[in-house]
């Protein structure tokens, strides 16, 4: 009885593959993968925080007071006695006799409370591009209602807000990534598709680009090309150029996928009847032969997300990229690089750890995506 109820549900499974649309399908078969649902969740969260980063931020990324420098991290206690109401301790500032430098300490007695969304006529900005506002999403008053200084993740040596600052990053950062990859996939799927889908002459060129491209050593490219940005140029031009740059380097491994799939595809039916009509190549390539394997595309653009995320870190740690005024987490790390950060101000290392986070993130969706670009196969759940 027991087998022929398990054939049963088989064949439901079975006759709904067949009737169910291929999206569903893959939607189906992403759920089931935990980690690539948690990791989406992150994505979601840390897109959110992108988004709306001057909403989230607390304070201006630039503004700076000396003796604020090197605050530590406040915490949040998020209970006063047995009633929820979040407040941070106070902060007394004094300048150690011995060493000269500015120390900061707590003040147990002095209770700083944090309302959400409030107004801040210092700190404007336009939501989304389209409106001006001074809504932001949470700031610390003292007892008498006047704003108190409220650091949640700590100041950096110039007194600025460090956790304003890293939700500004977490915009560019973000977004070079999702930029860097559509240029590198629309670059990829072209010279691959026309690679694979007319062979001979063009098909040996572009490889040989391809072998070219790759056998460059990385960092006197990145290096040489860096050195070619002009100086006077503004943050939105080298943010761009940087944004090229990786998409130029980033295009090739998926011309190669995509050329070994054109040729596996370009005698099949569908593609001899387009070339028949008198279909042009670009329209084979984009409206026939990619959408075949579309899922696999959005599986390898995921996974190549984090790459350019990593890579336009580098570029900017080792000061070759986005450089200051512009705020990414890569410029972030640059200016955490010495011996006192490290040593006293571990807290300014914390965008490290929010990559770690995000390309673990973008790794774990791309897995999932992976096994769900092909929802016919083990349909069964074997």
């Amino acid at each position: 009885m027991a087998e022929v109820s398990q054939e049963t549900v088989l064949k439901e499974i079975e006759e709904q593959a067949q009737v169910t649309s291929q999206r569903r399908l893959i939607w189906l078969r992403f759920r089931r993968h935990r980690l690539a649902f948690v990791g989406m969740f992150i994505l979601l969260c840390f897109y959110s925080v992108a988004i709306f980063s001057e909403f989230i931020a607390t304070q201006h990324p630039q503004v700076d007071l000396a003796e604020s420098a090197y605050i530590p991290p406040q915490m949040i206690q998020p209970f006063d006695g047995m009633k929820f109401k979040p407040f941070v301790y106070s902060i007394r500032t004094q300048r150690n006799p011995e060493t000269f430098k500015m120390e900061h300490f707590p003040i147990k007695e002095e209770k700083n409370y944090i309302d959400f969304f409030v107004r801040d006529s210092k700190h404007t900005y336009k939501f989304l591009g389209l409106f001006k506002t001074d809504l932001h999403l949470m700031a610390a008053y003292d007892g008498f209602g006047n704003p108190a200084r409220f650091h949640p993740w700590g100041t950096d040596r110039y007194g600025r807000d460090f956790w304003s600052r890293v939700t500004y990053g977490t915009r560019l950062s973000m977004s070079i990534g999702l930029i860097g990859v559509a240029l590198s996939l629309f670059l990829g799927i072209l010279l691959g598709g026309i690679s694979g889908l007319r062979g001979g002459v063009v098909d040996l060129l572009i490889q040989r680009l391809i072998e070219f491209l790759k056998a460059m050593p990385t960092i006197p490219l990145w290096l040489a090309l860096s050195a070619a940005i002009p100086v006077h140029w503004s943050n939105v031009q080298v943010y761009f150029t940087i944004t090229i740059i990786l998409s130029i380097l980033g295009w090739t491994d998926l011309a190669r996928e995509v050329r070994g799939r054109f040729l596996a595809m370009r005698e099949e039916d569908f593609v001899l009847a387009a070339r028949a009509y008198g279909t042009k190549e670009l329209n084979i390539i984009f409206r026939h032969m990619v959408p075949s394997f579309v899922s696999h595309i959005i599986a390898i653009a995921t996974l190549s997300v984090p790459a350019m995320i990593i890579a336009e870190t580098a570029l900017s740690f080792l000061n070759l990229g986005l450089r200051p005024p512009s705020i990414s987490w890569g410029v972030l790390l640059y200016e955490a690089q010495n011996i006192y950060s490290v040593a006293s101000a571990p807290w300014l290392l914390l965008p490290g750890i929010l990559i770690i986070i995000v390309v673990l993130s973008f790794n774990f969706m791309g897995d999932g995506l992976r096994d769900a670009a092909d929802p016919y196969s083990n349909s069964t759940g074997s």
